[in-house]
């Protein structure tokens, strides 16, 4: 029998949703939403000398690890809305230092050498892939289909680790580098029903500036905040989200949700694959199985540090 969690008589925070068995109530602290393609610079910063164009860069970096294949320069001036000159001028800027790569051939871009070192020198302050591996090795060896780690950034998630499942037909809307907004995806949608509630609303609230796409203008209007606010009540009921081929027709998600030591969801596991994978009586065993596996790695890190 595939037991689920509790949809009551577990104490929460105000303005926040009850967490899945086994896994902690998130809090309720509320940071502000971000744009889907970076972070604004909030007023303070915008003062700060020097600091339009850190923020520049760091969306640059962040589009050109969108896709592990290359970026093209076109996609990258498109989606930074930035100027073809400044952009081709900063890429440029950043290959001479080593933290970007230009394939001639292909004419895209890639991550250079130096983020590598970086990216190695930062590992051991972020263990969450060594602890995360074998659950995804478990998920992908039990279900045969394909499991991944995401990790929450600002009013994303980025996919961080894969794990290739045995059945031969697979779903490639996720792999590693890939972004997508907190609400689209199931580990987005994972992620995002254990927030508070003034978050939640932050997030999908559509400002009506003339430079802020709305999801449901992106992604389509499966997308929109009531549709996302229908999938986050049921995903708060069972513990685990489902993305009926809402990205893909076709293509199905299960995502759970990981979280850290105060309680927030950072992170989520999930499972990708074909649709006739994702029948209702086989979506409560891969819940399950996500639910056991988040549960197992939230354990671990909100273990007490051992002196």
């Amino acid at each position: 029998m595939i037991s689920q969690p509790p949809a009551s008589g577990v104490p929460t925070r105000t303005g926040a949703s009850p967490a899945p068995a086994g896994q902690s109530v998130p809090g309720a602290s509320v940071r502000g939403a971000h744009p889907e393609h970076g972070s604004q610079l909030p007023q303070s910063a915008r003062s700060v000398p020097g600091a339009q164009v850190v923020g520049r860069i760091a969306l640059l970096l962040r589009l050109v690890g969108r896709n592990p294949a290359g970026t093209p320069l076109a996609e990258i001036v498109r989606d930074s809305g930035l100027t073809r000159p400044t952009v081709h001028r900063l890429l440029t800027s950043l290959a001479a230092e080593g933290l970007l790569d230009h394939d001639a051939v292909s004419h895209t871009w890639h991550y250079g050498p130096e983020l590598f070192v970086m990216g190695t020198v930062a590992t051991a302050r972020y263990p969450i892939e060594e602890l995360a591996r074998p659950s995804l090795q478990r998920l992908a060896e039990e279900t045969g289909e394909s499991a991944f780690l995401s990790i929450r950034r600002g009013a994303e998630t980025v996919c961080l680790l894969r794990e290739e499942g045995s059945f031969p037909i697979r779903s490639f809307v996720l792999h590693e580098g890939v972004r997508f907004p907190l609400g689209v995806a199931s580990a987005g949608m994972a992620i995002l029903a254990y927030l508070p509630e003034t978050e939640v609303d932050a997030l999908l609230a559509d400002t009506g500036s003339a430079d802020t796409e709305t999801l449901a203008a992106r992604w389509g209007a499966q997308h929109s905040p009531a549709s996302i606010r229908a999938n986050l009540e049921r995903t708060r009921v069972t513990g685990y989200a489902v993305n009926p081929g809402l990205i893909l027709e076709g293509s199905w998600g299960m995502g759970a949700a990981i979280f850290d030591r105060s309680g927030r969801p950072g992170w989520a596991l999930s499972l990708t694959g074909i649709e006739p994978r994702f029948k209702p009586e086989r979506q409560k065993i891969l819940g399950q199985l996500l639910l056991d596996e988040a549960s197992r790695i939230t354990q671990t890190l909100q273990r007490p540090p051992i002196d």
